[in-house]
């Protein structure tokens, strides 16, 4: 096992990805941050964009509990997946000076399960405890020639692997050979600091779960109505954008819309259409926004879509 540590680890020293800034800071709320936001977004978009922006903001955990969940959902906007931030949000309330340590401790803070709980252990404390993410999975499932396994025996695995000397490292090195060098197609296996005694490798394409992504297909309709250069917005309460501020809903109408886009969203490619309305639900809390002004505002990426559009001069000026 000495032997398969030394690969691994010095794979990872030279050519693991230490530029990212969350594996360059001891602040445990910047590492689990990372982990929230890398959860369904790429790492480019987290490390170059919404890592630092956010951060910005909110430098602290305790900065983070101050805010009201409008200034957190304002700028974790066009991360989607909304849940997280408000979980993100409740964890930093009930943190107090800072999160537990303890595994089971982090189990019990909103939205953070056994792999966020894990990686804050690992990556933050350097506690001897496996982390499994997509990457690490297919990496352990080809080097131990696992075509089924449950998540408990892929854990067991990966248990007999670690390098409880250098935890924090030898996750992060996993990881990386997933991402860089084990890959879902074509892998490189004679890159791979593993390939000696992977017992997968002739045939890495058995350990790869193939599963095709289905995406439904969805109409949405939204109504614009402007009074000296302001938007109407309502505060959304279904589950697509709890919370966030949206135009106005609509039924399903025959009527020509006066813009239309698509937007893929999750599991959804989403036809958005736009039509001019003259009067508002009065179930619903109206906010007259600037929307040239939507960093101000908890808005999504669809409809920053949709003001960009209105708003710009291909859209419709009339309507302002």
């Amino acid at each position: 096992m000495q032997t398969t540590w030394q690969a691994i680890l010095g794979w990872y020293d030279r050519h693991g990805r230490h530029d990212l800034p969350w594996r360059n800071t001891d602040d445990i709320y910047h590492i689990y941050l990372s982990e929230i936001m890398l959860q369904q977004t790429q790492v480019s978009r987290v490390r170059e964009h919404f890592y630092p922006l956010f951060l910005e903001h909110f430098p602290t955990i305790g900065a983070l509990a101050q805010a009201t969940e409008e200034e957190v959902l304002s700028r974790w906007s066009g991360l989607g997946y909304y849940n997280r931030a408000r979980n993100l949000h409740a964890c930093a309330r009930l943190a107090g000076d800072g999160l537990p340590t303890g595994y089971k401790e982090l189990l019990g803070l909103p939205g953070i399960g056994d792999y966020t709980a894990r990686a804050i252990c690992a990556f933050g404390h350097n506690q001897p405890i496996s982390v499994i993410d997509t990457n690490i999975a297919r990496v352990l499932k080809r080097y131990f020639a696992l075509p089924e396994s449950t998540p408990k025996a892929l854990l067991e695995h990966a248990d007999k692997l670690l390098n409880t000397s250098r935890p924090r490292d030898h996750n992060l090195a996993l990881m990386d050979i997933g991402s860089m060098v084990c890959l879902p197609k074509n892998p490189l296996c004679s890159l791979c600091p593993l390939s000696q005694s992977c017992m997968g490798i002739d045939a890495p394409e058995t350990y790869t779960e193939n599963k095709k992504s289905g995406y439904e297909s969805r109409e949405l309709y939204y109504g614009v109505m402007m009074s000296k250069g302001r938007i109407a917005l309502v505060r959304t309460t279904g589950s697509m954008y709890k919370g966030m501020l949206t135009l106005p809903p609509l039924e399903q109408t025959d009527r020509e819309p006066i813009a239309s886009f698509r937007h893929s969203y999750t599991k959804y490619h989403l036809t958005v259409n736009l039509y001019e309305i003259d009067t508002l639900s009065g179930d619903d809390e109206v906010i007259w926004a600037d929307g040239r002004e939507m960093d101000d505002y908890p808005l999504s990426t669809l409809t920053k879509k949709a003001l960009r559009l209105i708003y710009t001069p291909k859209g419709n000026h009339e309507l302002q």
